[in-house]
């Protein structure tokens, strides 16, 4: 092992022991920063509300072009810790693997994009464009004072990032065998079905929203929505809860709640999913409201130099051919894709994230710090 893969590893035990629940970093990028600043790194922090983000840059011949390493300090809650095999954040190693919330999403590929940077730099060899970081605490969360308002701002005063790798959990079986080149849209829908309470012994003077909104229901779920593309699979609706009454057995409810969500492909519009939704509803005679959250539009990197170089990148790191997806669920790419960036996602196994038990194969962190290297290399260098 060398020096760099142990400081990889090292990294990542830190951070696991940082309890960094979104939107609190706990001191995670404070110490990323203070690797960032001994390679030379420009630091700039850019706080929005109470969620902390960082911006840092290094230069090299020229400003451009600029290649961004976004991800997030924030984690999911631990879940119950009765079913952890060990504290969830105290860095465990059992069988090849480091245990620990966040190990895999993601703060093990930040850990990665330190020394895959360093040895990058340690090289020597003279570079052209900047190399920078997004580093964010509000991605698990609400995600609206993360990457959302660094991208405004660095948008609002001229600067335009050129390719930028996500470092998401996206491998399946082995580091590398799926990078995501796009993810679906998600839509949020709570629908609210107004009928009126009553006694059960007496439903004609009562209006069930239960028994009224079944068939409309159906026919949502079983609504075919578009038949997907070459790059994305078929728009689907899923209803996540449905709740009504007031929890007595002789009381027809006065409203029923549905919640939904929609995860679309570019075949498909936010809009356009929800005029057809309401079509559903009024055929059905429904006295009803709707509060919609869109939570990311579906984009795709299609052209350009950034897909080409990390396939190349992980043939000669790796050996392996690379598939591409855009499957799984939302990632802050999409705040940053449509400002014409070339956006991919590439990090370890996903296998246990959001998970009890959370882990990562040690040797998965140390051969994504290697494929970073070559990255910044193909793309810097050539």
């Amino acid at each position: 092992m060398t020096d760099l893969d142990q400081l990889t590893l090292s990294i990542t035990e830190e951070l696991i022991r940082k309890r960094s629940v979104s939107p609190d970093d706990d001191g995670c990028q404070a110490l990323l920063v203070d690797y960032l600043e001994d390679m030379g790194f420009t630091i700039e922090h850019m706080p929005f509300g109470n969620v902390t983000n960082f911006w840092a840059t290094r230069t090299g011949t020229s400003p451009a072009p600029i290649l961004a390493f976004a991800g997030h300090t924030d984690v999911v809650p631990s879940g119950p810790l009765q079913e952890w095999h060990s504290d969830p954040f105290e860095p465990v190693y059992a069988d090849g693997k480091l245990f620990g919330r966040g190990a895999a999403d993601m703060k093990g590929a930040l850990a990665a994009m330190i020394t895959g940077i360093r040895r990058f730099l340690d090289s020597g060899k003279p570079y052209k464009g900047t190399i920078a970081l997004l580093i964010t605490s509000d991605e698990e969360a609400d995600a609206i004072n993360g990457t959302v308002k660094v991208v405004q701002a660095l948008t609002k005063r001229g600067t335009n990032i050129d390719w930028c790798v996500v470092g998401e959990p996206t491998s399946t079986d082995n580091v590398g065998d799926v990078i995501k080149v796009g993810r679906r849209g998600s839509m949020n829908g709570t629908l609210r079905i107004i009928g009126k309470q009553g006694h059960v012994a007496y439903p004609d003077d009562a209006i069930n929203p239960v028994h009224q909104s079944m068939a409309a229901l159906a026919e949502l779920a079983a609504e075919t929505w578009d038949a997907g593309n070459e790059f994305f699979p078929a728009t689907t609706m899923q209803i996540s809860n449905i709740n009504a009454g007031t929890g007595a057995t002789n009381v027809i409810p006065g409203e029923l709640i549905v919640n939904f969500n929609f995860r679309y492909s570019t075949e498909s519009t936010d809009e356009s999913l929800k005029t057809r939704t309401i079509d559903i509803l009024n055929k059905h005679n429904l006295n009803f409201e709707i509060d919609w959250k869109t939570s990311g539009q579906p984009f795709i990197t299609e052209n350009g130099r950034l897909i080409p170089a990390l396939r190349k990148t992980i043939k000669e790191s790796l050996g392996i051919d690379t598939e591409l997806s855009t499957s799984g669920g939302t990632s802050d790419g999409r705040f940053i894709a449509p400002t014409g960036t070339e956006v991919a996602e590439l990090g370890v196994c996903n296998s246990t994230i959001h998970k009890v038990n959370e882990c990562v194969v040690s040797d998965e962190l140390k051969q994504l710090s290697r494929v970073y290297t070559r990255l910044l290399g193909n793309l810097l260098t050539d």
